[in-house]
C-alpha cells in the first residue's frame, strides 16, 4: 500500500506506470550502483576516513601516515592498498619511498559532504 494524492491509499493492485517508466529511465545501470556500493563501503571503516583526512593538506609516507595515526605502518599499508584499488589514493615513488595523497578533489568534496550532513 503506498500514499497516493488520489486518496489516502492505493490498492495494492495499483501501478503508476507513467512515474515507474520515467524512473526506470532514469535509473543507472545494475553494475554501475553496485560499483557504487563498493565505494561508500570503503569510506566504512574509520581508519581509512583518518588516512584520507591527514591526506587532505599534504603528501606522506606510511611511515608518516603511521605515526600521525599511532598506528603499525603494516595496518597503514593494508589500509592504503584498499584505498588505492578504490581510486581514492595516488602515490609516486622518490627514492626508495613512496609517497601517497588524494587522488582528486571528489575525495575530499565526499568527505566533506559527509561531515555537513553530519552537523546539520
Amino acid at each position: 500500500m503506498c500514499d497516493h494524492p488520489e486518496g489516502p491509499l492505493c490498492r495494492g493492485d495499483h501501478v503508476h506506470g507513467a512515474e515507474i517508466a520515467a524512473l526506470a529511465a532514469e535509473m543507472p545501470r545494475e553494475e554501475m550502483l553496485y560499483d557504487l556500493a563498493e565505494l561508500y563501503k570503503v569510506f566504512g571503516d574509520s581508519t581509512r576516513i583518518r588516512i584520507l583526512y591527514a591526506l587532505f593538506e599534504a603528501e606522506l609516507c606510511v611511515c608518516d601516515i603511521a605515526a600521525l595515526l599511532g598506528m603499525t605502518q603494516s595496518a597503514i599499508s593494508h589500509q592504503l592498498r584498499v584505498l588505492k584499488q578504490s581510486k581514492l589514493v595516488k602515490y609516486r615513488r622518490e627514492g626508495k619511498t613512496i609517497f601517497y595523497a588524494l587522488a582528486d578533489d571528489h575525495v575530499r568534496t565526499i568527505i566533506n559532504m559527509g561531515m555537513e550532513h553530519l552537523c546539520e
